[in-house]
């Protein structure tokens, strides 16, 4: 696997060095000492933040390349440099190697400091057997990083109000962040699959299992969210009918009791999934399992007028996260500049929060988008009257122009 760097003058450096690549190594020291025969040395120190980039299908090479140009601008500004490996995922893996996750692309990843994943899926591979989908490939990047918290914003820009499904006076001043366990509940659960019952009728199954263990560490995630925010958490499950939930509804209210400063309430899928669209600035952070997650933030990503503004993070206690625009890969308007970039650009924002430490990056970039659309520029999904439509490509020379002049 190669590293290519990018440093704070731009240009490009490529380091064959697997040795010190780690994410463990790679802060231990500045120079690369390992002497063995074919090694390449490094010409740069390995303080670099590593960062294994999944473009991806559809649109994702366009939206990557956008971003990749707005973090560098903003890395340089503080002084901040990052080594990309770029590898295969999805739809683009299936045509290459067969496979939606190739055995490289997961190495390189656990290699690194974080992961930047556009996109995946297109027509082309609705066809495959559903275990040889480019979505499998997904679901085989958590699992195999063990990123089991996702946490996707949902925030109402007043600049972008109006373009809601809803009315402004509703969804204006909503900041809700969803906070979802992502390797566990029916999508994983053991039994499943099709059988024959005693009537000769074909019958599918899932099973939808939580462990004690599994519901704690990601309460302890929402809770720390929450702590950050309003300190409110409203933990969603269905324990008036599920066995499930009444495990998971007990263990988030054991977990509560260390953290005293955060209100904890509970709320079933149903009246929650209501309560999105009548009433959402009642949310701060919500908690829940797989299944009510999916469902509820793809819900609450409807508030904010796109998916095209929506970012995401998949995160770890022991390895990189995954960084990821919640919209899918628009195969009908790819390699037209008709993409939206800006919820890759604040993915590789939540990146250089979550993901990196480096927030002052991560405000450069929040910071750009936000002055992009005062500006009144707009892409196709988010155009009305008075804005001015841009493609994919200019906004992204538009976002770099914000970062480098602005102020601070």
């Amino acid at each position: 696997m190669d590293w290519v760097t990018m440093s704070s003058a731009g240009s490009q450096r490529v380091h064959g060095c697997a040795g010190c690549m780690s994410p463990t190594r790679a802060r231990a020291h500045l120079f690369c000492s390992r002497r063995q025969p074919g090694h390449r040395r490094p010409i740069i120190t390995c303080m670099a933040h590593k960062i294994t980039v999944l473009p991806g299908d559809g649109i994702g090479p366009e939206i990557t390349k956008v971003a990749l140009n707005a973090l560098e601008a903003a890395g340089k500004l503080e002084n901040e440099e990052f080594q990309f490996s770029e590898e295969l995922v999805g739809g683009a893996a299936i045509d290459a190697t067969g496979k939606p996750l190739p055995e490289q692309t997961l190495e390189t990843c656990k290699q690194s400091d974080a992961v930047l994943l556009a996109a995946i899926g297109g027509y082309q591979w609705d066809t495959l057997p559903a275990d040889q989908r480019p979505e499998r490939g997904l679901l085989a990047l958590r699992a195999g990083l063990n990123a089991f918290a996702n946490l996707r914003p949902a925030i109402v820009l007043p600049q972008l109000a109006d373009a809601s499904s809803l009315k402004r006076e509703i969804v204006e001043g909503t900041d809700i962040m969803i906070v979802r366990e992502l390797v566990g509940g029916i999508y994983f659960g053991q039994p499943r699959g099709f059988k024959t019952n005693d009537k000769g009728e074909k019958v599918g199954f899932n099973t939808m299992i939580y462990s004690e263990s599994e519901v704690e560490r990601i309460a302890h995630v929402a809770f720390k969210s929450a702590q950050k925010r309003q300190k409110k958490l409203c933990s969603v499950e269905k324990s008036n009918v599920l066995e499930v939930s009444q495990l998971w509804k007990e263990v988030v209210t054991r977990v509560a009791k260390e953290y005293p400063d955060v209100e904890l309430s509970h709320m079933y899928i149903d009246n929650a999934a209501m309560q999105l669209l009548r009433n959402p600035k009642v949310f701060d952070t919500i908690v829940t399992g797989n299944i009510f997650g999916d469902i509820l933030s793809d819900e609450a990503s409807m508030l904010t007028g796109s998916l095209g503004m929506l970012p995401s993070a998949s995160i770890s206690n022991d390895g990189p996260g995954i960084f990821e625009p919640v919209h899918g890969s628009a195969p009908d308007i790819a390699g037209q500049d008709k993409a939206n970039p800006m919820a890759m650009v604040l993915s590789a924002a939540m990146m250089c929060r979550y993901g990196l430490s480096l927030p002052k990056v991560a405000d450069r970039l929040e910071a750009a988008v936000t002055a992009a659309l005062d500006a009144g520029y707009r892409t196709g999904d988010l155009m009305s009257s008075g804005m001015k439509q841009v493609g994919c490509i200019e906004l992204g020379d538009i976002l770099v122009k914000q970062i480098t002049e602005a102020k601070h």
